[in-house]
């Protein structure tokens, strides 16, 4: 390879971990020459891909980040009024260089592992208490997808709660006011109908509400930007027994009264305009508040506050068991993804600006709005109403002319039908801004003269509707207005917290995978950062390239044809993909197939996902080598024959194995008219060398913060876009401003056409730099990485599952269950022991209790590797010694793990083992030692003293 050639294919050694040399030792601790031999025992040849991947060579991070400057050009940046819940913001710098540029924050995984998770579950407490305070509802949680998606959990919620004690035929009816969004109506059209729940529009003055209703959805500020009193109708819905969401703008809450004073039941929208960027659709944090009553019904998760093993103040997810996707079939929601890393942000910009502050910058905009609204009716213009905070509709005699206009000068406006036209200004609007909004519309070049005086009396805004009620009062929202102080609040947060620039997450299925600097830069530019999602087209040819790219790009890896980049969160796409199939059936008259099968071992999300898309739950067996039974699944496609819709499959299958019946599997279900879904969660150990469509698959979702390298965030973003075969393509979800209307009745499943549209550059980034040779190249070390690891710890360790080669996929499963009994040790007292060594713990009890399950992939070197084996090798030193008796069954460094600062620096230590043995079990653990801020975490005192937003400044002390 000449100089030139290298540098193309350079990023491949950036982004794999262990080099050339340390590849032949590993590969020699396995027992295998070769990594074609690695790969030949482990990766079934029946389903083995015969060709190179046909998606571009690699190119280096210097031509591609050239490229990706070319490509952003090709977007224009304009001054945006669109609005409809997007609104361009200024993202305060210490928030953008500290948290969304910062892999101290981005790279940490969902705060399963409490005890290192204390900074973001903080800064997502304050995130509820900020959304608890503006909505004026007791409890929020910690972030959902989008407001659409929000708006549809609240109906979701509302129809499950309202049908629990009356025939489910009782209720069936969900009002949605006329001026509700539209992309929110789509999305809620989308849910409601595989639940059989009928959606009613009207007029919240005019609607009679009876028994026949189970809630309600209206839009404070509404879509025309009026602002309405809905008290009287709010005491209507409830007469009738029903409940009331109100779709609601957070920084317009902290002038008018909130929903929670008005009698809403639940407040649903988006925190999008509190610092994150528009990033032509996402990813924005979503909110949802709701009355005390709705506590264990909420959807999403919940921060709560609890004690650790001290007796100190101590942070976790709070009612564990009401996590949608552990309650599986029974679930009412299938939420899996928060949008945590921009809830962060949005905490912290409100934490940033304070009450005050946030105050302040919605009345430069209310004033704007009312100096522009003055002035177009003084120029003879009709308002559509005269209340409203940032949004104004006025009617025009020729709207094509003002759209000519006003995009001449780079002004986007929303332009109705009727000749109508909405304005809605926002935080960066300016008064120069103003002046040229009338210009364009008034059609003049006239001066014109406005007057901003320091005391304008917000008239626009009614008595009755101004909000007199305090929020943000607590220290946190108070104190940090400099930037030194946000600066350092931030990093004492981020020390907290352990993330992949600390040490390796192996969490098995889940895919902890290096998220390159060169892949996230990109996300900051302003022709990427700067787009609203429904502005025109022909401004957004940047974006319309990189999806149509990366769409090829993923049918190709995928062996499919049709690509949705829609879903923005894996179970989005479990939701969209099964949808699919529905109206595959649907399509065909088989309107009766409504039987899903689904493997016990399945992730929770795809039951859940099946029962929101209609569908009946059949479980399939596995057996005891972790495959899914195939005598048992031959039985129940046959009994179910004439109702089956399709099974949901993962490959590899959960437990890390290559299933070598998977193509007899799909052919089962084939042969009984049903459709197979594949989970792609396990799609980091296919690229390259297998794929769905090889193995007989007709839909799978892609996670791309798994796979193809989007951060977790602490819990999201995520994008899970679904590739199909052809004759499921008519049935990929649509969206109003998207010209894919097939006439089979697709309707948006969130709220902007391309989901969370800027993370999409960091998939493609990852492809292109990558290359064809680069992706697969992934794949065979995430399995090299996986069976180095399964080698060296198989002498002490049982491993539960390998094929029939004896190998493991890229993730495989430990069994802790034998101590338990020869030394009263848990699955948990390893996770947290694995904290005092630097590491967080592997994915614990899934998919089989008492486990945990390593998927190293393939960004660790064979140091990292050896490290983390080196301390799983200690723990089972430490194990065999309270075996031996020489350790304490109750005192021992397990059962007291993890140790804090404050406990191995303490006056008394009490303990049988000694200080040392606690802190620095290994050499390495002295060079780069991690602390945790809390000890191990009291679950249960949190939750039956369930606290969610922020308590007394006295409680940190």
């Amino acid at each position: 390879m000449d100089l030139f050639s290298a540098q193309s294919a350079e990023f491949i050694g950036r982004h794999i971990g262990p080099n050339e040399h340390d590849t032949k030792e590993m590969l020699k601790t396995i027992g295998v020459s070769s990594m074609d031999e690695l790969i030949g025992r482990t990766v079934p040849q029946a389903i083995r891909m015969d060709h190179n991947l046909r998606i571009p060579s690699g190119i280096s991070e210097a031509e591609y980040l050239s490229q990706l400057k070319e490509t952003s050009l090709k977007n224009t940046v304009c001054k945006t009024y669109i609005g409809q819940g997007y609104y361009d913001t200024h993202t305060p710098s210490v928030i953008l260089r500290n948290i969304f540029e910062n892999p101290g924050w981005y790279t940490q995984y969902t705060p399963y592992q409490a005890e290192i998770s204390q900074g973001r579950l903080e800064s997502l407490l304050n995130y509820q208490t900020m959304v608890s305070d503006l909505t004026g509802l007791p409890i929020s949680n910690a972030s959902l997808l989008d407001e659409a998606t929000a708006a549809a959990e609240a109906m979701n919620m509302f129809f499950h709660i309202g049908n629990k004690d009356v025939q489910a035929a009782d209720r069936k009816k969900f009002f949605i006011d006329n001026d509700v969004f539209p992309q929110t109506k789509d999305v809620v059209v989308t849910r409601a109908i595989p639940l059989g729940i009928e959606v009613v529009y009207g007029d919240y003055r005019t609607t009679t509400f009876d028994a026949t209703y189970f809630g309600a959805l209206l839009q404070y500020p509404n879509d025309k930007g009026s602002v309405e009193d809905y008290r009287g109708f709010i005491t209507a819905v409830h007469a009738a027994g029903a409940y009331v969401a109100m779709a609601t703008d957070l920084l317009a809450l902290t002038l008018l009264t909130s929903p929670g004073e008005l009698g809403a039941d639940a407040a649903v929208g988006s925190a999008q305009r509190f610092g994150v960027p528009l990033g032509f659709g996402g990813p924005h944090a979503a909110f949802f508040a709701v009355k005390e009553d709705f506590k264990r019904q909420i959807p999403g998760r919940l921060i709560g506050v609890s004690i650790d093993a001290s007796g100190n103040r101590a942070l976790r997810m709070a009612l564990g068991t009401r996590e949608q996707h552990i309650k599986r079939e029974k679930a009412t929601s299938n939420i899996c993804t928060a949008q945590a890393l921009l809830a962060n942000m949005a905490a912290m910009y409100a934490v940033y600006h304070g009450p005050d502050g946030l105050t302040n910058i919605a009345k430069r905009v209310a004033v704007l709005a009312q100096v522009l609204s003055d002035a177009l009716a003084a120029g003879g213009l009709k308002l559509h109403s005269k209340s409203f905070f940032d949004t104004i509709s006025v009617t025009v005699a020729d709207s094509d002319a003002v759209r000519q206009r006003a995009e001449a000068r780079h002004i986007n406006f929303r332009y109705h039908t009727d000749n109508s036209i909405g304005i809605s200004l926002d935080e960066t609007t300016t008064p120069s801004d103003v002046l040229d909004i009338i210009h364009v519309i008034l059609d003049t070049d006239e001066p014109v003269a406005i007057t901003i005086d320091e005391n304008f009396a917000l008239t626009h805004i009614p008595t009755a509707l101004t909000r007199t009620s305090e929020f943000l009062t607590h220290q946190v929202f108070n104190s940090h207005h400099s930037e030194s102080q946000m600066m350092r609040y931030i990093k004492m947060l981020e020390n907290k917290d352990l993330s992949l620039n600390t040490s390796m997450i192996s969490l098995g299925s889940c895919t902890m995978k290096l998220n390159a600097a060169s892949e996230m830069m990109p996300l900051s530019w302003p022709h990427w950062s700067k787009m609203h999602p429904f502005a025109p087209r022909y401004q957004t040819e940047g974006y319309l390239q990189i999806v149509k790219e990366l769409s090829a790009y993923l049918c190709e890896i995928t062996a499919f044809d049709a690509c949705s980049l829609q879903p923005n969160s894996g179970a989005q796409g479990e939701y969209a993909g099964l949808l699919a199939i529905r109206g595959y059936h649907e399509s065909r008259g088989d309107h009766h197939r409504d039987v899903m099968l689904i493997p016990i071992s399945a992730h929770g999300t795809n039951p859940a996902s099946a029962v929101m898309a209609g569908y009946k739950v059949v479980v399939v067996k596995a057996l005891e080598n972790g495959y899914i039974d195939v005598e048992d699944l031959k039985a129940k496609a046959a009994l179910h024959a004439d109702k089956l819709a399709g099974i949901m499959i993962t490959y590899p299958s959960t437990y890390g194995v290559y299933e070598e019946t998977v193509k007899e599997i799909t052919a089962i279900v084939h042969a009984h008219g049903g459709q197979v879904y594949m989970d792609g969660a396990n799609m980091n150990a296919q690229v390259g060398l297998t794929a769905p469509g090889l193995i007989g698959a007709d839909v799978c979702h892609l996670n791309l913060h798994k796979t193809f390298a989007i951060p977790h965030g602490g819990g999201g973003p995520g994008m899970g876009p679904i590739c199909v075969k052809q004759h499921l393509a008519p049935f990929l979800p649509s969206h109003d401003v998207l010209d894919t209307a097939t006439g089979n009745g697709n309707r948006a499943i969130c709220a902007a056409p391309y989901g969370s549209a800027s993370i999409l550059l960091i998939s493609y980034g990852y492809i292109r730099m990558l290359g064809s040779a680069g992706v697969r190249n992934s794949t065979e070390y995430a399995i090299l990485n996986a069976n180095y690891m399964r080698a060296r710890l198989q002498k002490e360790y049982d491993i539960l599952y390998t094929g029939t080669g004896g190998t493991c996929a890229h993730e495989f499963i430990v069994d802790l269950r034998p101590f338990k009994k020869s030394a009263e040790i848990e699955a948990e007292d390893v996770a947290k022991r694995l904290i005092d060594y630097g590491f967080h713990a592997p994915t614990l009890s899934f998919p089989v209790a008492g486990t945990i399950m390593i998927e190293p992939t393939e960004s660790e070197d064979k140091a990292e590797l050896d490290r983390f084996c080196d301390a799983m090798l200690g723990i089972r030193a430490e194990i065999r010694a309270i075996e031996e008796g020489t350790a304490d069954k109750q005192d021992n460094v397990l059962k007291n793990a993890p140790h804090t600062q404050f406990s191995i620096t303490a006056d008394e230590w009490a303990h049988k083992y000694g200080r040392q043995q606690a802190a620095f079990p290994l050499p390495y653990v002295k060079h780069n030692k991690f602390w945790p801020s809390v000890a191990r975490v009291n679950n249960t005192y949190g939750d039956r003293n369930l606290v969610c937003t922020c308590e007394p400044t006295e409680a940190y002390a």
